[in-house]
């Protein structure tokens, strides 16, 4: 059985375009992980699967680093690097990890650990941050898209989910309120969307569900009678007074049009909590 190490050297005689890529084996005890740079936060079940990998001997992705005073720092493999610690006091000697350099910025870094395939999928608040460390940098919306090859919808998305505030968040963080909602009742509602999810969150639960679906927490205003409104105030007619502007309604529609005011007031009661004009 050949191997690529064959292939390679070889390459002359057999026409072969095999080039290499140095990887290193590094010590265990001189590698370490930088508090808070990893963008994923540490999922112990997925570092057990790479302990339990280590313990059988499995193939497992060499680590992607960088070279610092303190010593080799993870830059992507932090499940991998807890899986071989765990491992090892286990009773399963890991003397050594499989390494390779990585080469770049730190804005490359922050992206790598974005867009890496062999890392745990990230959560959309750990996605807001990466996204909010490069902006933090200076970096605009659609460079940081490019940067990590995503929409520029959905960079501005994952930024704005860090605006909801703390309680919306966690409870994106609980899982009871999607990210996608929070975002939309953040762009309705501002500074209240977090009272109205916790209103309409207390109704889904009341009905039996565990979760603050959009539906739910931004219940439309009837389409039909938005449609009859614009047509009840058709035939007004609009003058100023004492520098106000405002709508003289015929006398046969006056009922009707409050009627339908009062309605959409009270959703939006219903949802804040409070009466808005």
């Amino acid at each position: 059985m050949s191997s690529l190490s064959q292939l390679y050297k070889y390459k002359d005689q057999n026409g072969s375009e095999t080039t290499t890529r140095k990887t290193f084996l590094v010590p265990l005890s001189e590698i370490y992980v930088e508090p808070g740079y990893n963008v994923r936060d540490i999922d112990l079940a997925h570092v057990e699967e790479f302990r339990d990998a280590f313990i059988a001997g499995e193939f497992v992705p060499p680590l992607a680093v960088q070279v610092t005073e303190q010593g080799v720092k993870v830059i992507d493999g932090h499940h991998r690097y807890y899986g071989a610690k765990l491992a090892t006091e286990s009773g399963t000697e890991i003397p050594r990890l499989e390494c390779k350099d990585f080469v770049g910025t730190e804005a490359d870094r922050i992206a790598f650990m974005v867009t890496s395939s062999q890392g745990k999928a990230l959560a959309p608040l750990e996605r807001a941050a990466a996204y909010q460390r490069l902006s933090n940098q200076g970096w605009e919306v659609a460079e940081i898209a490019k940067k990590v090859k995503r929409s520029v919808a959905d960079v501005d998305h994952h930024l704005h989910l860090l605006e909801c505030g703390d309680s919306l968040i966690e409870m994106v963080k609980s899982g009871e309120v999607a990210p996608t909602t929070a975002v939309a009742l953040s762009r309705q509602h501002g500074t209240h969307a977090a009272a109205v999810a916790e209103i309409q969150l207390e109704k889904a639960k009341a009905s039996g569900k565990t979760k603050l679906t959009k539906s739910a927490a931004m219940p439309q205003f009837s389409a039909h009678k938005a449609r009859r409104l614009a047509e009840l105030l058709c035939d007004s007619n609009l003058f100023v007074v004492a520098g106000n502007h405002a709508l003289a309604l015929p006398e046969a529609v006056v009922k009707e049009v409050t009627r339908i005011l009062a309605e959409y007031r009270s959703g939006i009661s219903d949802k804040t909590g409070r009466e808005e004009a």
